[in-house]
Parts: C-alpha cells; sequence; structure tokens
C-alpha cells in the first residue's frame, strides 16, 4: 500500500512537471510572471514584512504562475477543439486571461496595503 502511494505521488509529480515544462517551453508571458515573482520575493524579505505578509505575497505570486497555468491549458482544449475563430473560443480564451489579470492584480494590491501599512 505504501508503494503504491508512493507510486502514484511520484506519477501526478512527472504529470504535474511536463505540464510546467510545457507553459516554460510555449508561453513567453510565464517567464514575466516568474521574473516578477523573484524580484517580489527579494522585496519581501528585504522589507520589514511580518512573516503573514511574506507569506501572503509569495503565495499569491506562485497563484499567479498557476494560473498562467490553466490559461495556457484552457487555451490548448479550445485549439484542439478546433482553430476556426469562435465567439464562444474567443470568451473561454479572453476568461481565462482575465483570472491571470485578476490574480495579477491581487498581488498589487497585496502590496500597496503592505507599503502603506509600512509607511504608516
Amino acid at each position: 500500500m505504501f508503494f503504491r502511494i508512493i507510486s502514484y505521488i511520484t506519477q501526478r509529480a512527472i504529470w504535474s512537471w511536463e505540464g510546467f515544462s510545457h507553459v516554460l517551453s510555449t508561453e513567453r508571458s510565464i517567464y514575466q510572471w516568474v521574473f516578477a515573482n523573484a524580484v517580489s520575493t527579494i522585496a519581501a524579505f528585504s522589507l520589514p514584512l511580518s512573516v503573514a505578509e511574506r507569506s501572503l505575497i509569495i503565495m499569491g505570486g506562485i497563484m499567479i504562475i498557476a494560473m498562467e497555468c490553466m490559461n495556457t491549458a484552457i487555451e490548448r482544449v479550445v485549439d484542439d477543439i478546433s482553430e476556426d475563430k469562435r465567439d464562444r473560443a474567443k470568451q473561454a480564451k479572453d476568461t481565462a486571461s482575465a483570472a491571470v489579470a485578476i490574480s495579477a492584480i491581487a498581488v498589487g494590491l497585496v502590496w500597496i496595503v503592505i507599503i502603506f501599512g509600512i509607511l504608516k
């Protein structure tokens, strides 16, 4: 039983890495988020922030990358169904893109609230 659980975990880790590798190799925008997360994480550790504030900033950055992965997955499925221009296909892709943007706005707002707290 234990080895079967380890096997499931290992297989899921392999599939996840393959998916992330696909995003890294096909989506240029993922690099802007990785760079933004690196800068954000360095800033979070350079400023006098609480553990909770740092955790929130780092988690938010990781969530943006996760949203970018979901955006890529939705784009691939929509394109796999048909390359034809269709209103619902455009809506699906645009909505997935909006999820990435909304996540990024949320992290930006977290930074604003934290910075105002520091300056207060």
